[in-house]
């Protein structure tokens, strides 16, 4: 029997899957994939160059699937701020109903969303800018742990206590994200009051990733050790895979005196990253990986990994209604 929750219900998919929206991976041939193999595949807008690059690549999507996928728009703190309304405007114009927001002062952004019939979700990482999503009028919530890749905030707030906190605070619906690999983890954001998850680094190691095979490899080959905080010295804290440069990074972090983030700029070049999926040197560049890692053992295909995930958390649900059993009668 499939899993039915309020997410489920809300996006019209059959696995209360979503894919994160991450740059550079969040490209058509994966979100495609996933929104055929019953999940809901997110399109990363910013991966795009341009709104009318996201145009194309919404049209793109559509022709690999018939099923529901959403675009993910990450408001960014920037010198040169991307054309987040262009972005928005074109995926609407193109029948896109769901969106992923994330960052900084998403109202403008929701607002106009709303006003167009979508359905947002908001990632946050804390339950304060949860609650200041929910009255913008967001219609579920993703709840980013201190274990995800790319930015878990700078509070420090493991999922386990976030979610819980959630379930006390929040009035719409809310998936867990940050840690997620697997039908035991699928099991146990449903029981902390979670209606799906959100996986970014489980996706990044699938068949229809479009990231160089050699990087596939070395997160199957990695732990949850192999990760590092960079950027946290300038309240911007990222989690990302451990290499040289990421190492580089934090040590000039640890000079006397500190850093700015001039004295890293190109270390992190956002060029260099990209870069790494292309060549698949992981030690070219700086990017994002989760701590989840260490439960990742395999590239199988998206379908494979899905029908999976729903049969472990199938059995895990099962399992743990075993453990309640009826009172002994007294003698």
């Amino acid at each position: 029997m499939p899993l039915e929750t309020k997410l489920t219900k809300l996006l019209g998919i059959r696995v209360p899957v979503v894919q994160g929206g991450m740059q550079w991976v969040g490209v058509p041939q994966l979100a495609a994939a996933v929104s055929n193999a019953g999940g809901l595949g997110v399109l990363t807008a910013l991966t795009q160059p341009s709104p009318a690059a996201l145009r194309d690549a919404i049209r793109e999507t559509r022709k690999l699937t018939k099923n529901q996928f959403g675009v993910n728009i990450t408001l960014l703190p920037s010198i040169n701020p991307p054309d987040y309304e262009g972005y928005a405007r074109v995926a609407v114009e193109e029948g896109v109903r769901i969106f992923e927001t994330a960052g900084n002062n998403p109202g403008p952004l929701i607002k106009f969303f709303k006003s167009k019939g979508c359905i947002v979700i908001h990632k946050c990482t804390t339950i304060r800018h949860a609650k200041s999503a929910e009255r913008l009028g967001v219609d579920c919530l993703s709840i980013d742990g201190f274990e995800c890749a790319g930015h878990p905030g700078e509070e420090d707030i493991g999922g386990l206590v976030l979610l819980a906190r959630a379930a006390e605070e929040l009035k719409v619906p809310y998936i867990a994200s940050g840690g997620f690999a697997d039908g035991r983890g699928l099991a146990s954001a449903l029981a902390l009051g979670a209606c799906g998850v959100n996986m970014g680094t489980r996706f990044m190691c699938t068949v229809e990733s479009p990231i160089h095979q050699n990087i596939k490899e070395k997160i199957v080959a990695s732990t949850e050790r192999d990760t590092v905080h960079i950027f946290r010295t300038l309240h911007n804290t990222a989690r990302v895979f451990k290499n040289a440069i990421s190492q580089q990074v934090v040590e000039i972090e640890r000079r006397p005196g500190g850093a700015k983030f001039e004295d890293v700029r190109e270390l992190v070049s956002g060029q260099r990253g990209r870069e790494v999926y292309t060549r698949g040197d992981p030690d070219y560049g700086i990017w994002t990986a989760g701590i989840v890692m260490g439960l990742i053992k395999d590239i199988p295909t998206c379908e494979e990994l899905l029908r999976r995930i729903e049969r472990e958390a199938e059995e895990v649900i099962g399992g743990m209604s075993a453990l309640v059993v009826p009172a002994k009668a007294k003698l």
